[in-house]
């Protein structure tokens, strides 16, 4: 029994988990209760990639102006995150939940994105065909949606949710707006439920036309925002 479930766990660790979606902020591509499988093998090789889903710590796990006093320990995660405890009131921990979004810029890109969520990486204008609820604004071009204009710098990427309008982003966390790599827990490559739904994640990079490699997202049952 204990065999087992330690196998289980380190399949988990460090190999291949099942997350579902919680929230709206990858919509219309990802549905809520979306149930997603997440490899964490192909970044010890490379790097991610435009167009790649990823999920991630939350930007309270590595954010200066976020994080706590503490920290929790990757134990404590671990115990909070299993499906049974992490359901027990009053043990949610903000530092051990998993975000799942879109690479949409790579260290050394130019990116701007507009009061909209348009982006334009390195002077090009990006069409991305997954997003379709842009951020709404006035008639003087202004919206609630924050404006970036900045440059990857090495070792992070630059993740947003496909539903620009209604997605806690890069856009808005207050210690800046670059995901670390090393705060990268796996691809998004494959929905396996519901069944109508099935198939591999991730879209061609639009900058090169390459197809992003299949990839991972968030535990289920515990949620990726």
């Amino acid at each position: 029994m204990l065999l087992t479930l330690a196998v289980a766990l380190g399949i988990r660790q460090f190999l291949l988990e099942a997350r579902f979606i919680p929230s709206g902020s990858m919509l219309p591509g990802l549905q809520i209760q979306d149930r997603l499988l997440v490899e964490k093998i192909s970044f010890r090789s490379r790097a991610p990639q435009r167009g790649e889903i990823v999920v991630f710590h939350s930007p309270f796990h590595f954010d200066p102006a976020l994080q706590a006093n503490r920290r929790p320990s990757p134990l404590g995660c671990l115990l909070v995150n299993l499906p049974l405890i992490g359901s027990i009131p009053g043990l949610q921990e903000p530092a051990c939940d998993a975000y799942i979004k879109r690479v949409v810029a790579i260290p050394g890109d130019r990116v701007v994105v507009n009061p909209r969520g348009q982006l334009s990486i390195n002077g090009q204008s990006i069409r991305e065909p997954y997003v379709q609820n842009f951020c709404p604004i006035d008639s003087q071009g202004t919206g609630p949606c924050r404006t970036l204009d900045t440059v990857v710098p090495p070792g992070a990427v630059l993740a947003l949710g496909d539903n620009r309008a209604n997605s806690w982003d890069g856009r808005f966390w207050p210690g800046g707006p670059f995901l670390p790599r090393k705060e990268i827990i796996g691809r998004a490559f494959y929905r396996f439920w519901p069944l109508d739904r099935t198939g591999p994640l991730g879209d061609p990079d639009p900058l090169s036309g390459d197809p992003a490699k299949a990839g991972a997202a968030a535990p289920s049952p515990k949620p990726a925002p």
